[in-house]
């Protein structure tokens, strides 16, 4: 009930939607169903809500299991008192489990454990006391001194012990780490200030461990893993030493003096070097965390762009020496021709190429033609620009990200999907079908090769991967699958299916026929009742023999469904049509009750009746196409621009304006209100006005602003 409660706290919801959601996890509906069929339970969380909270509660879980084996370890070595006790229920970390575990915790050879092998624990427990009326340290010493040991080891051995008993001080660790996050700072320098590279800002850098950016920490983390940077996070000695004497000095006695050294020793060889271990996988943590939450939020808006539908598709895959590789697809994606253009070699093949673009487009009624971002982009962009200024066909093209085109076309998948065709004729295809469908095209890549993030390498694979697989799903449930069309790829994004069953799908399909109704689902092989609960209602049959099939109603819905069309064709002249112009709040009240539904089911069902078959997609604007080029060296300071958001990160975004080298709008320049991170404003695929700050030609860097820049006033007019 604990974790239920705190969670209800976290995500500031109440208790019954926390109870709720996690039954429902717990009985293994996955969360783009829970999302969408289950609003009455939950409370109409959305999917991203919902996927925190299942990744809350796993951790929340781990950190009551944790707690209760280090309970356990404790009692078994009976000394689990009501203190620790205490102590351990009042942990709310995995960091303040580990501190209160630290003393009883099995230890590897250390210089106190040799020390209480000679002995030495009780000669340690009595200058520890620190009473008024003792001896020395020294003298106590004197009382431990044998033909083996000499009374100074065995005073250094009594400090070695103090000095580890105030490290795995649980108190002491804590204060201390909070210090480090509070007042430490993270100082970078270079390994070698002669060797040039890309972290010379770092060279000798310093920043509050509390205000460091999480981009700055995974840029100095990369510099010090490739050896060019050496990263310390620093703290005050004397504070983290006058925290210790806060917590076990007593003034007046002889031993004090002694007890002091040991806690000297304690912070500089045993708590500094650990703690300062802690915060920097913290910092890391928290950093990867946050890149892989800007990576995802870049990938579901990039995976939900809007396709360029019943559009004949020229796709260009930019090369130098190999040439440029070139694929024509149908409306449906089907592959119609696919050729190689030398478009950067000789005046004579240059003339050939242009003729072989014109011909294509000409034979294939070709709408739009897809250019890759890759080498050679520039000139095949300036190339396509001239030629298609020479056709009275009326044709546009857009220049699209090939991140994770050729690691898509030398897979497996590519080779079962295009068996025939070479590696690079393969990226061509996908450069020309993700403008079709990014959607359809982009879940055959693995998400980390897609591009749209920051520092994705250096993330930790278990967590990008979990979030990235998780964005990809939600997607593909909002938008819903095409059951006759999808391939496997796509089908085992939708809620509930495997590969295995993607495949049998298809296998199935291509066997029987087309599929006419969503029941047949439950005839292929190894998808069974809870498979088809959770898929059923995100898959699409258009055609077919029942109209919901080719809607978001799952089929669980349909008796309210039809009812509900019964009830506005009897109320209603012009039927269901407008009916559902009508419907106000009061409306829905009365005809959930009245159908036996809750109102978000009602709402969903009305929604999905209104437009069967729609597209959400289709409601974004649509993508920007272009018939010109410009280039870097016609940027002029103050020109106007539209442009087309690529990428966000931290800093910034960047923004393709159609100069083949995207231009970055700085944090600071995209709004005049205090932002604390760009994603406020900006999503990846929003079309916006920009003027040009600054152009670096030699560096190739474009500098934007998203603020209107104020006009000049002519001192004359005045």
């Amino acid at each position: 009930m604990e974790i239920i409660s705190r969670l209800a706290q976290e995500f500031s919801i109440q208790t019954w939607q926390v109870e709720n959601t996690v039954k429902l996890l717990d009985e293994g509906n996955t969360v783009p169903f829970i999302a969408r069929y289950r609003k009455e339970a939950h409370g109409t969380l959305d999917d991203q809500t919902l996927r925190e909270i299942s990744e809350r509660l796993e951790y929340l879980r781990n950190l009551e299991k944790r707690r209760e084996e280090v309970r356990a370890s404790i009692e078994a070595q009976e000394k689990l008192t009501e203190e620790v006790e205490k102590a351990l229920n009042e942990a709310k970390t995995l960091a303040e489990i580990e501190d209160v575990y630290r003393p009883y915790k099995p230890k590897r050879k250390t210089r106190a454990s040799v020390a209480r092998e000679k002995g030495l624990e009780p000669l340690a427990e009595k200058i520890f006391e620190q009473t008024p009326d003792s001896l020395t340290a020294d003298e106590m010493a004197q009382d431990f001194a044998t033909e083996e040991m000499t009374a100074e080891e065995a005073l250094q051995g009594a400090k070695d012990i103090i000095a580890e008993d105030i490290s795995d001080n649980a108190n002491i660790r804590r204060r201390i780490r909070n210090l480090f996050s509070v007042v430490g700072t993270v100082t970078s320098k270079a390994a070698d200030e002669e060797t040039d590279s890309v972290y010379r800002q770092y060279y000798e850098y310093e920043e509050p461990v509390k205000k460091i950016a999480g981009h700055r920490v995974l840029a100095i983390d990369r510099g010090e893993r490739e050896g060019l940077l050496k990263i310390k996070v620093n703290l005050e000695t004397a504070k983290a030493e006058n925290v210790i004497r806060s917590e076990v000095i007593k003034d007046g006695s002889p031993c004090t003096e002694t007890v002091i050294e040991a806690g000297e020793d304690a912070y500089e060889r045993l708590i500094n070097p650990s703690v300062e271990r802690e915060i920097r996988a913290d910092l890391t943590q928290k950093a990867a965390t946050a890149a892989i939450k800007v990576f995802s939020t870049n990938l579901r808006q990039l995976l939900l762009q809007p396709p360029i539908k019943d559009s004949v598709v020229l796709g260009l895959d930019p090369g130098y020496r190999t040439g440029c590789k070139t694929a024509v697809v149908d409306k449906t994606g089907k592959v119609l021709a696919t050729d190689v253009l030398y478009l950067t070699h000789s005046q004579a093949q240059k003339d050939e190429a242009e003729k072989k673009l014109l011909r294509y487009i000409e034979k294939f009624d070709v709408d739009v033609i897809a250019i890759g971002n890759g080498t050679a982009s520039k000139e095949t962009e300036i190339f396509t620009a001239q030629a298609i200024k020479k056709t009275d066909r009326k044709v546009a093209y857009m220049v699209v990200s090939e991140a994770g085109a050729s690691v898509y076309s030398a897979s497996k998948l590519a080779a079962e999907e295009f068996p025939d065709y070479d590696v690079s004729l393969r990226s061509a295809v996908s450069i020309a079908r993700r403008l079709q469908d990014p959607l359809a095209e982009l879940v055959k890549i693995d998400p980390k090769a897609i591009g749209v993030g920051q520092y994705q390498h250096d993330m930790p694979k278990k967590e990008l991967n979990a979030a990235l697989d998780g964005v990809v799903e939600d997607c593909v449930n909002s938008v819903g699958v095409n059951l006759n069309t999808a391939s496997p790829s796509l089908l085992m994004r939708v809620a509930g299916i495997n590969s295995t069953v993607a495949k049998n799908i298809v296998k199935f399909r291509e066997e029987q026929g087309a599929f006419t109704e969503r029941k047949q689902l439950k005839k292929v092989a190894k998808l069974g009742d809870k498979a088809y609960e959770q898929c059923a209602g995100f898959l699409r049959i258009p055609g077919g023999k029942n109209i919901l099939d080719n809607t978001g109603v799952h089929p669980e819905s349909y008796d309210a469904a039809n009812k509900l069309i019964a009830l506005c064709e009897a109320q209603f002249e012009g039927g269901f049509a407008e009916a559902s112009e009508k419907f106000d709040d009061e409306t829905i009240k009365a005809t959930a009750e009245a159908l036996g539904i809750g109102e978000p089911t009602l709402r969903d069902i009305i929604k999905e009746l209104s437009r069967p078959g729609r597209d959400p997609r289709e409601e974004l604007p649509p993508a920007m196409l272009r018939t010109d080029i410009m280039d870097i060296k016609d940027l002029k300071k103050g020109m106007e621009l539209k442009g087309t958001v690529r990428n966000v990160v931290d800093f910034g975004a960047f923004i393709d304006i159609g100069v083949h080298q995207d231009g970055l709008v700085h944090i600071k320049q995209i709004t005049d209100r205090f932002i604390r991170h760009p994603s406020e404003e900006l999503k990846v695929g929003d079309i916006v006005t920009v003027w040009v700050l600054e152009v670096d030609i030699q560096r190739n860097r474009i500098s934007l602003t998203m603020k209107k820049p104020k006009e000049e006033i002519d001192v004359k007019d005045a």
